[in-house]
């Protein structure tokens, strides 16, 4: 099984003039980037890991230099279709990928590679313009994926799983993706063709893609929160109190 992190992308949306998106610093002092990486490093070697690079790599391998890579050289002129294309040449099993600017609990890898079949983490929300957005069929499969979609259930967070089995088709459709497309219109195509896929539902303050400004502050106190409640799992707060 492999995993694959996108981060090709420079993250204008976000007003980051430092460097690439994944690389941006949260309230824990650890990176966007790393904090995936220390996530996955339960199920994941470093040698079963690649990130897609493309904005400032340099940074990205300077900071990673133990980890795999794939260079994606036309990172200006093509969008996460691609990106995970240029990856997915390089894979011939099980392979879980996400958005390089997610941050998330553990809990919500455990439920994906629970799920043992293609599928994507989705929560139920209200959802805005720019999110990925999707349906089901009676909850079961996803039947629609995308920004457009009319009277979503919720959003499809960035963090998703394949088999085996499945991959063939999907890289096919991300082959004939449009430069700019997303990767969720290779496996739209795919649900047309009859792939099932899977909602993994989580919960809305279990994940947050951070795309704009008020993302970061939002994904910095579900940090906050989620280190909070780490401690008193552990007993290091009594009554309100560190100990």
């Amino acid at each position: 099984m492999k995993a694959v992190i996108l981060a090709a992308g420079a993250g204008k949306r976000l007003g980051n003039e430092q460097g690439p998106k994944p690389l941006t610093k949260l309230l824990n002092g650890k990176t966007i980037l790393e904090l995936q990486l220390e996530r996955l490093a339960p199920y994941f070697s470093v040698h079963d890991t690649l990130i897609v690079v493309g904005y400032q790599k340099e940074k990205v391998l300077e900071a990673f230099p133990e980890a795999l890579f794939v260079y994606n050289s036309r990172f200006a002129e093509e969008n996460t279709a691609k990106s995970l294309w240029r990856a997915f040449r390089k894979i011939e099993e099980d392979v879980l990928w996400m958005n390089g600017d997610v941050v998330f609990r553990p809990s919500v890898l455990q439920k994906v590679l629970a799920c043992q079949a293609t599928c994507m983490a989705v929560n139920i929300a209200t959802v805005g313009g720019e999110e990925v957005k999707y349906r089901t069929h009676a909850g079961k499969f996803i039947t629609q994926v995308s920004k457009e979609v009319e009277d979503p259930e919720g959003e499809a967070v960035g963090i998703n799983f394949m088999t085996k089995k499945d991959l063939p088709l999907f890289r096919e459709n991300l082959a004939r993706c449009p430069d700019k497309e997303y990767f969720e219109k290779a496996i739209q195509w795919c649900i047309d063709a009859g792939m099932q896929v899977a909602p993994v539902k989580i919960a809305a303050d279990e994940c947050v893609e951070v795309d704009f400004p008020g993302d970061l502050e939002k994904a910095n106190q579900l940090i906050t929160s989620w280190a909070q409640e780490e401690r008193l799992a552990a007993g290091w707060i009594k009554e309100g109190k560190l100990t």
